[in-house]
């Protein structure tokens, strides 16, 4: 049965439906000094026939069929609306503009097929004919392109409807994700001065794995042994870094150690974090609605955890006035919490923590305010990335008390660059202190006792 409202069938010369489209061609992986994509000279054929295409759609009949034969019968009605239009092209271009339509109707547009590549970690448009992806830690310039500013807001639109958010003069950001929990963030002029702009943070259908952390590099065998334990004995534990670093999947990393016999609240802004337990509850912020109303910020998601029985509560990332109750939680039963922070440092981090406090308007003096995160947080986990593009956790850090008025932390392993190879990779190594940590004698009373070898600075014995 058709899509189509009441379309009588239009086939190619000779009576027989075209054959399938071959293959797009590759995406672009120009380097990111290009300035601007060259422009597409069939933009304006896509957008006639996706126009005419759209005017001829049933919707009701596109919701109800499967995606793989929805897609198949758009492209089909594609390549007959195509061939009306007698416009002279190769075979691969009429492939491309197949694809590219049944990718408008269908999907985000130019944007779908980055975010159909596995390869690729990160989508920013900039403007109608500068798409940069991120692939390897290293920018690119795409092929794909706009039509103008208007296609770009066209697509905002797709992205943040079916999730009842808007954007708009009054409202001119977004935080959104994609069906596969891809994280959107979407800007608009005139805060945007030169055009609308998108970034997403692609969704891993496989979610990164401790195993892949130590092939990539990020981590060394004996931090990996010393952070699930720690994460065992419901340590409570600070991820801090830069924008882009991997915090979140470190913290997807550090949450697969939780046994699976307890109950886990997340809080999220938005939602990305991929657990598999099998007790968890998701929590995600709402913003206002166009009245102003109705918002729901991480502060109040906090508070309403405590409540729900949590023997673990995993706060994505704390960027205000949450983060004194999330010090509190930590401090009142809940161990074993975990949440990111952005910083340069681990010592950066527990100063931006200090502050988030004071936001909260809590009128505490700020010693009082270093003792709670000092009695709350047991680990600091700083990820970085560097200049190569890969990530490596260049310090994990234990939170020992406070001398006068500044917390002590003792550094218990660290990366180490040593220098960078002829293709521009970092060189380095990770190291322990040689310190047994203060955390161990929680280790021993749990049946957890980690080899001497793991603390042990290189060629030496800890005992």
């Amino acid at each position: 049965m058709s899509l189509l409202r009441d379309r009588r069938n239009r086939n190619t010369a000779g009576g027989a439906p075209s054959p399938l489209p071959e293959e797009p061609p590759p995406l672009s992986a120009g380097p990111a000094e290009d300035l601007r994509a060259p422009a597409d000279p069939f933009m304006d054929l896509k957008f006639k026939v996706h126009e005419r295409l759209i005017k001829e759609l049933d919707p009701t009949r596109m919701a109800s069929r499967e995606p793989r034969a929805m897609r198949a019968e758009v492209e089909e009605i594609a390549r007959a609306l195509l061939a009306e239009e007698d416009v002279p092209m190769a075979r691969q271009e009429r492939a491309r503009l197949v694809a590219e339509i049944a990718d408008e109707v269908l999907g985000f547009g130019p944007l779908e097929p980055l975010l159909a590549d596995p390869t690729i970690s990160e989508v920013m448009v900039n403007s109608p004919n500068q798409i940069f992806f991120e692939r390897a830690g290293v920018l690119h310039l795409s092929d794909r392109v706009f039509r103008d500013a208007d296609h770009i807001m066209h697509i905002i639109e797709k992205i943040v409807a079916p999730l009842n958010r808007r954007i708009d003069d009054s409202s001119p950001m977004v935080d959104a994700r994609l069906p596969d929990g891809s994280r959107v963030n979407a800007i608009i002029p005139p805060v945007a001065l030169d055009s609308p702009s998108i970034t997403i943070r692609k969704f891993a259908k496989d979610p990164i794995t401790i195993n892949n952390l130590v092939a990539f590099g990020s981590i060394s065998e004996e931090m990996v042994q010393f952070l699930e334990a720690a994460v065992q004995v419901r340590l409570n534990i600070v991820v801090s870094g830069g924008t882009g670093s991997g915090k979140t999947t470190l913290l997807n990393v550090l949450s697969s150690f939780i046994p699976n016999t307890e109950r886990i609240v997340t809080i999220e802004d938005p939602a990305e974090l991929q657990l598999r337990q099998r007790n968890v509850v998701r929590l995600e912020t709402r913003p206002p609605n166009i009245e102003g109303r109705g918002q729901i910020v991480q502060r109040d998601l906090v508070r309403n955890a405590l409540r729900m029985r949590p023997d673990r509560i995993i706060v994505g990332e704390v960027r205000a006035g949450e983060a004194f109750d999330m010090l509190q939680a930590m401090n009142t039963g809940h161990d074993g919490s975990l949440t990111t922070v952005h910083a340069n440092s681990p010592r950066d981090a527990l100063a931006r923590i200090e502050n988030m406090v004071l936001m909260a308007g809590m009128e505490l003096p700020v010693r009082a305010i270093r003792e709670q995160v000092a009695s709350a947080a047991n680990l600091m986990v700083h990820i970085s990335r560097m200049r190569d593009g890969t990530r490596k956790i260049t310090h994990i850090s234990e939170l020992v008390g406070m001398e006068g008025q500044v917390i002590t932390m003792q550094d218990l392993f660290t990366f180490q660059q040593t220098g960078v190879d002829l293709q521009g990779r970092v060189l380095g190594r990770f190291r322990a202190a040689g310190i047994r940590p203060k955390c161990t004698e929680r280790f021993e009373q749990a049946g957890i006792f980690l080899p001497p070898s793991v603390f042990a600075i290189e060629g030496a014995v800890w005992e």
